[in-house]
């Protein structure tokens, strides 16, 4: 549950629970989750967008209600996966990428070629595992510019030990996750706006929607941060920051992401669901994941909020949760705002309705200001007390709250949530290619999403939250895992490099010398196990004078193994 997770909140969070923009609607809060308007949509993302008439075709008639009953919420009918251990922090990040890094090794070197046929990048997938390591690495450790983590002064061995800055600049320039002559040309009904990542976003959410849900879920926006030249980027003054890409996601309230996607500048009717307009169907596309009559409870707010949406979702067995703007609530005649506060702090109104057979739920409460909630499976009763500051008496207050405010708030923040962690580390590198800032947030994504199922695999099993790892140890675990799992380090410090080759030729010139095994064998990083002789003899690498008793077990060699002279790793790798 977000209750049991504590965490540094960055300044520049995109979390929209921080926002303290005066212009937004004002949502009560007991855990911080306050909405935003959203004002970057296009024109067909208006509350016109969402039809007045309501499914059944007739007049609804909202009573009020005289009674202090609660309502009844039905039970939910799934469960959470059975977990019988805690697997590495890597496997959960490879599993949440699936197949996308053969894809984006094979698209990486045919751009290569398709730039400049005559410099190849050779890209493998262990060079593409280091250099996602790389980027994690840079995320935790932050320095103004890239090639600052391979200078003398600023140096991090973490990075620099790992791979070039050469090397490392030339696969970024020519990272990519798709074929660019396949994309359709922009008017013809094959374009597709997201073509560059689109491999990407196919399998990352086709693996997400197979990770079993939370009861309790939430959709809202996200914001990736960018600045750079792109038709799909979004400006809205009230975010901290304000340009960006706009991603719908469906979360738990834990924050684990089972949905995602990108808006392009328009949002299409959801496949096999009606055309409710652009707000409701950017909820009804990420539902596809949510199981049908399993009585998942899900929240939004405001912008996505109708009628409509509310009665179709309860009618496919999913229970709902939202607040909701006045005019969008036909024929539900409410107290105005000022006949409200007259009966002080705290008071409300509650009007239910049926249609089709679902039964609504619309409550207007007043604390600083009025706030309007609306849902299918609970009401205003039972009132619980809330602390609240009082300016006029200059102390705490108990304030009545209805039980939909205290449910939404402890229920809405999922999204906020992986946002103010998505912050702590973000990927910093910047690009001129829009796709590397969305290709980046995804890694940084599936890397949060990692942990937080490590978290609930480790609350499953009872196990205490002091032996958990936390996000920063678990990124760092990932990180030395791609960079040095299964692979070899090229970069020797604190010896001299020297080619053994090389000097063998000239030491044969001067005399007799001991012959070397072929250089695949000699570097081909693959069962050379040190072993210790009875007799001590001389060090065989070409210009060192020592004497030693180790030798290599393969190469049949005797080389020098103490902490001044390490010549058996000079030996297998120059």
């Amino acid at each position: 549950m977000t209750s049991d997770i504590n965490y540094r909140i960055p300044v520049d969070s995109e979390d929209s629970q921080l926002s303290d923009s005066s212009d937004e609607e004002y949502l009560p809060c007991d855990t911080g989750a306050i909405e935003s308007d959203y004002s970057d949509i296009e024109s067909n993302d208006s509350d016109s967008s969402h039809p007045d008439d309501e499914l059944s075709g007739r007049r609804n008639i909202w009573k009020s209600s005289l009674t202090n009953v609660p309502r009844v919420a039905p039970d939910w009918k799934g469960s959470l996966p059975f977990a019988n251990k805690v697997k590495n922090p890597i496997y959960y990040f490879k599993f949440l990428l699936g197949n996308i890094l053969p894809t984006i090794v094979q698209q990486s070197n045919l751009y290569s070629i398709q730039k400049d046929i005559s410099r190849p990048l050779n890209l493998l997938l262990d060079e593409l595992e280091q250099f996602i390591g790389i980027l994690f690495y840079m995320s935790i450790i932050n320095l103004p510019r890239a090639r600052l983590y391979w200078t003398a002064n600023t140096r991090i061995a973490n990075v620099a030990n790992i791979m070039s800055v050469k090397r490392w600049e030339f696969i970024k320039s020519c990272f990519h996750i798709n074929d660019n002559t396949k994309a359709c040309p922009f008017g013809t009904d094959g374009y597709d706006a997201l073509h560059k990542i689109r491999p990407m976003l196919t399998i990352t959410t086709n693996i997400l929607k197979d990770i079993t849900l939370g009861e309790n879920l939430c959709v809202d926006e996200q914001v990736v941060p960018f600045k750079g030249q792109s038709k799909m980027k979004q400006y809205n003054p009230q975010k901290p920051k304000k340009w960006g890409f706009k991603f719908f996601l469906l979360c738990g309230n834990d924050g684990i992401v089972y949905n995602y996607e990108m808006y392009m500048g328009k949002i299409l009717q959801a496949e096999g669901m009606p055309d409710i307009g652009a707000c409701g169907n950017s909820v009804l596309r990420m539902v596809v994941a949510v199981p049908l009559n399993q009585n998942y409870k899900l929240y939004f707010d405001n912008w996505f909020s109708s009628i409509n949406l509310l009665v179709i979702l309860a009618q496919r067995g999913i229970q709902c949760v939202s607040t909701v703007r006045a005019n969008r609530l036909k024929n539900c005649v409410l107290p105005t705002d000022q006949e409200i506060k007259k009966k002080g702090r705290g008071s409300f109104v509650e009007k239910k309705t049926v249609i089709n057979g679902v039964e609504l739920s619309v409550i207007k409460w007043f604390d600083n200001r009025s706030v309007y909630l609306m849902s299918s499976f609970i009401g205003a009763h039972p009132i619980s007390d809330v602390k609240r500051f009082d300016r006029k008496k200059k102390e705490s207050i108990n304030v009545k709250c209805p039980a939909i405010v205290k449910n939404y708030n402890k229920n809405m923040g999922g999204v906020d949530l992986i946002d103010s962690l998505l912050a702590l580390y973000r990927i910093h590198i910047r690009s001129r290619k829009w796709y590397h800032r969305v290709a980046f947030h995804i890694f940084d994504m599936m890397l949060v999403n990692s942990w937080l199922l490590y978290r609930r695999d480790c609350n499953l099993l009872q196990i205490p939250r002091k032996e958990q790892e936390s996000l920063l140890t678990f990124k760092i675990s990932v990180a030395e895992v791609l960079c040095k799992g299964n692979k070899s380090i090229n970069s020797v410090t604190g010896n001299k490099r020297i080619s053994v080759q090389s000097e063998y030729i000239k030491k044969c010139k001067k005399g007799t010398a001991q012959c070397l095994p072929n250089s695949e064998i000699r570097k081909d990083q693959f069962a050379h196990w040190p072993k210790y002789n009875d007799k001590k003899v001389r060090c065989k690498l070409p210009g060192c004078k020592g004497i030693t008793k180790v030798a290599c077990d393969k190469c049949g060699v005797s080389l020098c193994f103490t902490p001044a002279n390490n010549c058996f790793t000079i030996f297998h790798k120059n």
